[in-house]
């Protein structure tokens, strides 16, 4: 019997995409369906609707981290000033951050 854990494991292990990663996705995506646990039943089921998207994301060697940073720390920002200052005020706390 596959619990949980085990499932959430297996998937942070397909995260790093090396060679045959499409593969392990699509056993992963069986083995989780036939241990039919109603905490990843959406889950698989988003994983399916975007079954391109999911398998260009454990596929290849690209990543979206950098930019993601830099938009948290800019939003973080801003929401200590409370959206007090203009522009020009984001701008300079940005520049000297």
């Amino acid at each position: 019997m596959i619990d949980l854990s085990g499932l959430v494991r297996g998937f942070v292990g397909l995260l790093r995409p090396p060679e045959g990663n499409a593969d392990r996705l699509d056993a992963w995506i069986a083995s989780t369906k036939a241990a039919d646990l109603l905490h990843l039943h959406a889950f698989i089921l988003d994983l399916d609707q975007n079954r391109d998207a999911v398998c260009a994301a454990v596929t290849l060697p690209f990543s979206n981290g950098d930019s993601e940073g830099v938009h948290t720390k800019i939003k973080r920002i801003m929401r200590q000033m409370h959206y007090r200052v203009g522009f020009v005020g984001l701008r300079h706390c940005i520049v000297l951050a």
